[in-house]
């Protein structure tokens, strides 16, 4: 009976190893390439093609290519850039300047009705100013980077996106489907924690929705942009210098990209443990897409929704900044005593107390980061008008920043923890304060980290 229970035990082990090789993710590709190189041969002698779908074939061999994927990827991607930051720098002025121009005549008509300096304060320097800067920084970026992006995703190139991320997000423990809703968070983070949905595994929908923060949401472009535009550029102007705030952008991108993977690995290794599940995508046609009408819908869809949520989100941040500001306790304002406490942290991270400030109270949406960052700075003293973007830098210059304050804060904007939309949609998803909790201590544990030792690290070299 012992030999018997040993043969058979020696049995299943050699049907586990079989079917282990079997299972093997390079084995079930090939199988896969196999039936898919069967079937085609077999359409292409019995089903007549149409020219569109010949092309569509064409162009796939070219976006999906080993070679060219990722270069053309980054390409587009670029080109995006380019044309959002190249496009948005006028109008941005044009809106800082005429918002300027409206809080002289509203400040004229406080003046005139002999209104309270708190009544003006609040309503004026407070809501009107931080609504204004709102509008300002996010309006043009995003009513051209969204169009842009509708148009990509309706001309059917965002899964060849997948596509080309499938073996990435496999080798990094996760799921190929959550490429798609990493790009779904280019858009909208919390909309993403939903999109997460697509996925089957709980344990790798739980990764997608654990890193899905990584990559810069509508909220954080702008911050993005505008320092990119402001402080990494010196000494290039013109279309070099926006070619190189794009390829900035581009880097960081990257950078969000790489932070995803590495998070899902160690996760799927200790956390998440698990076997990943397979995914086979089916490409759609490419199609060409109604212009105008997709840039139409996505510009009073998306950039209208996202600016009206901002501006309902900073309305009151605005006022709270203010009046923080303008309450004093002692000989210090409210604002000063909360900025003065995270000052030693903030500078040890390469940054301020203000800056520090600005991203806890812009927790409800990151929009409202930079336009609470430039109230809290301007509420010192004198309430100095911003007339365009460009005086904005000798703002923060003139509050101590260099080159590693800008640095720091983009990379902190792209890292730290998620909205607070994007934190309740996590918990309503994973119904877990655990999950939750998690989901907001990663991301700020790494931005703190990242930005600690990019501070010092340029310290140490003297670099500062």
């Amino acid at each position: 009976m012992e030999s018997q229970s040993v043969l058979n035990h020696s049995v299943l082990k050699g049907i586990l190893a079989e079917v282990q090789e079997v299972s093997n993710e390079d084995i079930r590709d090939e199988i896969v390439s196999d039936i898919y190189t069967k079937s085609k041969s077999l359409c292409k002698k019995v089903v007549s093609q149409q020219p569109a779908m010949y092309r569509s074939d064409k162009l796939d061999e070219i976006f999906t290519s080993r070679i060219w994927g990722f270069p053309i990827m980054l390409i587009l991607l670029g080109t995006v850039f380019y044309i959002t930051i190249a496009g948005a720098n006028v109008p941005s002025d044009m809106l800082a300047s005429l918002f300027g121009y409206l809080e002289g005549l509203l400040t004229s008509f406080f003046e005139t009705m002999h209104a309270p300096e708190w009544l003006h304060g609040i309503l004026v320097l407070g809501l009107f100013r931080g609504t204004g800067w709102v509008i300002s920084v996010m309006l043009p970026p995003m009513a051209i980077f969204f169009p842009m992006f509708a148009l990509l995703e309706n001309y059917g190139y965002l899964p060849r996106v997948a596509f080309n991320m499938d073996r990435l997000f496999k080798r990094a423990g996760g799921h190929g489907k959550q490429s798609l809703t990493m790009a779904m968070g280019f858009g909208c983070n919390a909309a993403a924690i939903l999109s997460t949905r697509i996925i089957e595994s709980p344990r790798e929908r739980m990764l997608a929705i654990l890193t899905n923060n990584f990559v810069p949401c509508n909220g954080r472009w702008p911050t993005l942009i505008l320092l990119a535009s402001l402080f990494m550029v010196t000494g290039f102007s013109g279309a070099t210098g926006t070619l190189v705030t794009a390829g900035i952008l581009i880097g960081f991108v990257m950078l969000g990209v790489v932070v995803t993977l590495s998070v899902s690995w160690v996760l799927s290794k200790t956390a998440l443990k698990g076997v990943p599940t397979h995914y086979t995508l089916e490409l759609p046609p490419f199609r060409k897409p109604k212009f105008w009408n997709t840039i139409l819908r996505a510009s009073l869809d998306k950039a209208w929704y996202v600016l009206k949520r901002a501006v309902i989100v900073a309305a009151p941040a605005s006022i709270l900044t203010w009046v923080f500001a303008n309450i004093y306790v002692g000989d210090t304002s409210i604002l000063m005593h909360f900025v003065n406490f995270l000052d030693p942290f903030g500078k040890a991270l390469g940054m301020d107390g203000f800056i520090m400030a600005a991203f806890i109270l812009g927790l409800p949406a990151n929009e409202i980061v930079i336009p609470i960052l430039i109230m809290a700075y301007l509420s010192q003293g004198a309430m100095l008008e911003i007339e365009d973007l460009s005086k904005l830098k000798q703002v923060f210059i003139d509050q101590g920043w260099t080159w590693l304050t800008a640095l720091n804060m983009m990379l902190f904007s792209l890292l730290h923890f998620p909205c607070g939309t994007t934190l309740v949609n996590i918990y309503k998803e994973t119904k877990s304060p655990k999950w939750t909790f998690m989901s907001f201590l990663i991301p700020t544990v790494i931005a703190i980290g990242v930005t600690w030792l990019t501070a010092t690290i340029a310290r140490a070299f003297g670099w500062v």
